[in-house]
């Protein structure tokens, strides 16, 4: 038995004590985190107050409920080891208690995700054209918002590698530090594509519409039959882009009223998904859980599978039956409020949690605040509730920090400078140069798993390939803005 076999529920009790008096107490850290965060109160509420009425409420309310699903369950689902003269080691609790991937049902919301995504860019789109700005000027507003808060994380996971580097930190463990940071940089890769392409895919709505979703559901199901067939496995990575865009597609049906939010439709819908997702998982040849095991042969999410589409489409009916009694709730002014808060700082908040997680293991583990305990076991599951305060304290402090970068917007083009200036072929070029720099050096990360990959624990073409589109695109941005 290790150092920690005599660990109690009082040792228990104690830790989660600790944690309550960290997040309350009177400290400096503790009361900067409460002005930044009445601060940010105050302009949500001002922001609350000004929205205009014909603004889908629901939509920013599924936004903010579905990162924060995702958060919460990355969170709940680290499990880190640490000492035994093995130093830290890190895996995913669903890798060890097989009774946890249902649970996947509840927390996998990254469809969710998409299906608001598509509906809100498609409401943003037709404004563009009805102010009289081009697809290219939409897309550089609608992909800043996702560039400045990555550059920031980037910019700093790489600072803060070559800080611990020239310290003789372990070269290894600060890959593994980067890699687990940088994990939410998978889902920014697929929604990145989904707004790059939004111009072309919504045009395409506009002619075949559900038709369009279909055909791409196909094409994972044709990748997932060369999978199961052993017959051409690699065809299946294009899902990885094809079954997100099927997703992004039911959001232009939704906002279009092509597939209403009437719970005639809606109820059918979630009923139907739900029963082809039990026969899919249960008595097909697809996992239970909607996010990846390891040592599972077939998983849903690498690359998103037929069972995932069920899954998301289950999860759309369900969000469209829940419609009309979720907005009436969100007229009051204090839930309101809280939602317009948690969308100012979205991404920060996606981006950041799981550098949050890693700060928490450095500061919790080898200080012996919190033990090692086999997960599962009553100690562990007590201590969930003191880790996730710890993370939540941490993150507040992360988005305290770099929200402001998510917040600040540039100058707006005037409708005429923007229609010159967003439609002519050398901006078209550079947007374009700049958004496949963005995507190949966000994939070249991704791709690059668990490992000490270069001096700031990535690799170091993918970096500056990502740093180079951001550039471009945001030198694409500034001759939008400088034209009015």
């Amino acid at each position: 038995m290790d150092r920690w076999g005599g660990w109690s529920w009082a040792g228990a009790l104690a830790v989660m004590a600790a944690a309550v008096a960290l997040v309350s107490g009177s400290g400096p850290v503790n009361r900067l985190a409460c002005r930044t965060a009445g601060r940010a109160f105050r302009r949500a509420r001002l922001l609350a107050e000004r929205t205009p009425p014909g603004r889908e409420r629901y939509v920013d309310f599924l936004r903010a409920l579905a990162i924060t699903a995702v958060v919460a369950g990355h969170w709940l689902a680290i499990q880190v080891t640490y000492g035994g003269g093995r130093g830290f080691q890190g895996g995913s609790v669903l890798d060890v208690l097989p009774w946890t991937r249902p649970l996947t049902w509840l927390f996998q919301v990254m469809p969710v995700f998409f299906l608001i995504g598509g509906f809100a860019n498609a409401v943003s789109l037709g404004s563009q054209h009805e102010r009289g700005g081009g697809a290219t000027g939409w897309v550089l507003r609608r992909t800043d918002r996702l560039v400045r808060p990555t550059t920031a994380l980037l910019a700093s996971l790489s600072v803060a590698a070559l800080v611990a580097r020239g310290l003789g930190a372990d070269p290894g463990l600060i890959g593994t530090a980067v890699w687990l940071a940088s994990i939410p940089l998978w889902f920014l890769v697929a929604y990145f594509a989904a707004v790059f392409l939004t111009p072309l895919l919504h045009a395409a709505h506009r002619r075949a519409g559900l038709a369009v979703p279909i055909v791409l559901a196909a094409l994972v199901g044709a990748g997932d039959l060369a999978r199961l067939t052993g017959f051409g496995p690699g065809l299946a990575v294009g899902s990885y882009l094809f079954a997100w865009l099927a997703i992004h597609q039911l959001g232009f049906a939704w906002q279009d009223g092509r597939l209403p939010a009437r719970r005639g439709v809606a109820l059918p819908l979630a009923g139907v998904s739900l029963i082809v997702l039990v026969v899919l998982t249960v008595a097909g040849p697809y996992p239970v859980s909607m996010v990846g095991v390891a040592g599972e042969t077939l998983q849903n999410t690498s690359p998103p599978t037929l069972a995932l589409l069920a899954f998301a489409t289950a999860q759309t009916g369900i969000v469209l039956a829940c419609h009309d009694r979720v907005s009436r709730w969100l007229r009051r002014p204090a839930v309101w409020t809280g939602v317009v808060a948690v969308n100012s700082v979205i991404m920060t908040v996606f981006l950041w949690h799981m550098t949050a997680a890693v700060l928490g293991a450095l500061a919790l583990y080898p200080t012996g605040i919190m033990p090692a305990v086999s997960a599962g076991s009553p100690e562990w599951l007590l201590l969930r509730l003191p880790w996730l305060a710890v993370l939540a304290l941490i993150l507040a402090i992360l988005v305290a920090m770099f929200g402001p970068v998510e917040r600040r917007t540039g100058r707006r083009a005037g409708k005429r400078a923007g229609k010159r200036a967003g439609s002519g072929i050398g901006q078209a070029v550079l947007t374009v140069a700049g958004a496949g720099g963005v995507l190949a050096g966000l994939l070249g990360v991704a791709l690059a798993g668990q490992g000490d990959h270069g001096p700031a624990g990535m690799p170091t073409p993918a970096l500056l390939t990502y740093f180079a589109g951001a550039a471009a695109l945001r030198l694409a941005r500034w001759r939008l803005s400088s034209a009015g």
